[in-house]
This record gives C-alpha cells, structure tokens and sequence, in this order.
C-alpha cells in the first residue's frame, strides 16, 4: 500500500514538472535573460545583471504568493472545472513562445479560457466536453463567482509582483534623440511562476492515481491539481523612471483586482455581475497598459544627454558606485575638483585621486549633493557606472 502512494506521488510529481507550461517558461524565461544581456552590450559593451537573473527569479520571487493563493483558492472552496485549466495552459504557452509579455496578465489568460469554455459547450457536445466533465456552461452558476474571484486574486497578485520586483531589474539601453544624439531608456521584462492548487470537481485525477487527495462534500468528490500559472510583463520606461513608474503600475493592477474581487462577490445574488467584473477587469487591464505606453512614449526623456555633466544611465550592483548611492538619472558635474563632461573624462579625474575619490552631483531634482568614496583597483568599472553617451 504505502509503495503504491509513493508512486503515485512520484508520478504526479514527475506530470506537474513535465507540464508544457513550466517547461516552456524555464527555457523562456533564458531567453529573456540572454536577450537583455545582448541589449545592454550593444548600448554600453557590458551588462548589468547575469543572463541568468531572469530563470533564478522566475520562482524565488513568487512562489509565497502562489502558496497564499492555493490556500485561499482551497480554502475558500472556489471548483475549477479542469478544462479551464487546460484551456488556460494552452493560451499560456502560445503567450510565452510569442514573447509579447504585455499580454501576459492571468485575467487575459482566464477571459480566453472562459470564451474557449462557452464555445465548446456550445459546438461540441460529445468528445471534448464529455471527456473533461465540463457538463452544461451555466452562466447563472458556480462558475459565475468562482472564475471572476480567482481573476481578482490573480489581478492583485501581479499587481504587488510588479511594483515590488520590476524596478530594480529595469534594463538601460540607449535610444536616438529627435537630434541625432542619445539618451537613456529602461525596459523591464518579467516572468513569473506560480505553482497553484487548484479544487476540482469530480474523480478524474483519482482514476489514474487512486491515492491522489481528494475528500467528499455533500456526496461530491473534489481532488487537488497543482498547475503552474505565469505572470509577464513588459513595459519601456522612457518619461518616467523605473522606481517611480513601476510601483504606480503595479498599484493600479492591485486595485484593479481588489474592484473585481468586489464586484465578482455580487455574483452570490446577481450571477451576471460575475462576468461584468470579468470583462471590467480585462478593460481595464487593457487600458492601464494603454495609458502607460502612451505616456511613455509622448512624454519627455528622462536621462537625455549632457553637455556640461555624465549622465548616469544605470549603475552596477556591488560597485562602488551603489554604495555611494548614484542613481539612473543623476549627473555628475565634477570629479576630485575637476569638471567632467563625458566618460574619459569622468575615469582620467578619477585617476587624479582615487584613494578618496570626491564627486559631485545633481540628482533627479535638481539639488547638488557632495560624496567622497575610496576606489580600489579590483573595483568593477572602478565607479561601476553606465552613462550617456
């Protein structure tokens, strides 16, 4: 008997690890890495993060949320009909191999499964529908509460993985400036993979793998299905800086979410409230991504160049650049007393002193402030400092 259940253990870990969809986002997501990589060499002959970053964060960063959210989803009691899971990973992994993140939102993956869900009730009545359990597609019923509460959660998830770990990986490039010169922009380009477990109707696990959880309510069976879920985004920052755009992003998804958790709710005594807060949340999923690029792309240059200082365009991790506090944006207007204002001239007044190499600079706003650092040999970049030019 216990042999038995370490089998089927094993092999529903072994179908959980083979699922399409978590493949696919691990060769993925080094492809992302690789391409950012290649980006930031062409614009400055060095990288700032590993090529790797990406793959090691695809599920370091969201892997709490995905255990709050398989709590909630089992905990609550919200029945997922398995053919929308399927449907989903289907439109997940079309998502991923096209590269085009900005349409990688759960709420979108989940409207288009619901679509595909109604289309198959409707047209076909024997195979498919029959094979997944799926039964009638009432829109008065269960489903009309559950789809639109687990888009919300998703909604709210993505919006905190966004204004929480977005900015900080935010990738400089250089663009050309309406007078042939160049200036700084930022893309941010993520992936992340949830491992939810999901409640689902019905023995169908059960009849492949007899051991597999499962409890009886109210002379129903339910069984427990783990599904990967991924989260992209992709957004060029061009106007706004990273660290102050990303956080306003990801708080206007938040709040998309917690607006169709609401209105979803309403389901319990008006079922068609349900698919109405599903298709405000796609709306204005659409048009926060709308609005964003839109600004980004008719607003002003945030790190133009510079005749009379350095523009800072990114800064190395772990340099001494960091540790002194540079930030994207700011400028540097003189070095150990002497007035820099392109890069050779920026590393040859370091040379002067760099034992305690003194900088000054003005920030974002405008302000002057004064630093000093000591800049060892084995020091990356010496500063560690892309810049403008």
């Amino acid at each position: 008997m216990s042999e038995k259940i370490g089998f089927d253990i094993l092999e529903a870990v072994l179908l959980f690890i083979l699922n399409p969809v978590l493949i696919v986002t691990l060769i993925v997501a080094v492809g992302v890495g690789y391409f950012r990589v290649k980006q930031e060499r062409r614009s400055f002959k060095v990288r700032v993060l590993p090529g790797i970053t990406e793959l090691k964060k695809v599920l370091a960063e969201s892997w709490p949320y995905a255990l709050v959210l398989s709590i909630l989803f089992c905990g609550i009691g919200l029945v997922v009909e398995p053919i929308l899971l399927a449907l989903m990973s289907i439109v997940m992994v079309v998502t991923l191999l096209s590269f085009f993140y900005k349409v990688a939102s759960p709420i979108y993956f989940i409207a288009i499964a619901t679509i595909g869900m109604f289309i198959l009730n409707k047209f076909d009545n024997n195979s498919i529908t029959q094979r997944w359990s799926l039964g009638s597609f009432d829109i008065s019923g269960d489903m009309a509460l559950t789809i639109p509460i687990i888009a919300g959660l998703l909604l709210v998830v993505e919006g905190m993985l966004i204004a929480r770990h977005t900015s900080k990986y935010a990738s400089p490039f250089l663009v050309q400036t309406n007078r042939g010169m160049r200036a700084a922009s930022f893309k941010v380009k993520r992936l992340w993979l949830l491992p939810v477990v999901f409640l689902i109707p019905g023995d169908m696990i059960s009849n492949y793998l007899p051991y597999w959880p499962q409890f009886t309510l109210n002379e129903s069976q339910f069984s427990f299905l783990p599904i990967p879920l991924i989260i992209g985004f992709s957004q060029i920052a061009r106007a706004t800086f990273p660290d102050v755009l990303m956080p306003k992003v990801g708080k206007a998804i938040v709040w998309t979410g917690v607006g169709v958790i609401v209105v979803g709710i309403s389901a319990i005594w008006l079922p068609m409230l349900g698919w109405i807060a599903l298709l405000i949340g796609v709306i204005t999923r659409i048009a926060i991504s709308i609005y964003t690029s839109v600004h980004e792309r008719s607003g002003s240059l945030i790190a133009p160049p510079s005749s009379a200082s350095v523009v800072i365009a990114a800064v190395l991790p772990g340099s001494p650049g960091e540790k002194m506090g540079l930030q994207a944006g700011e400028k540097i207007r003189s070095v150990n007393g002497i007035q820099v204002t392109n890069e050779k001239e920026l590393y040859d007044a370091i040379q002067v002193n760099a034992a305690h190499c003194r900088i000054q600079v003005l920030d974002r706003n405008g302000e002057v402030r004064l630093m000093q650092q000591v800049i060892y040999r084995h020091d990356h970049h010496r500063l560690g400092l892309l810049v403008v030019r």
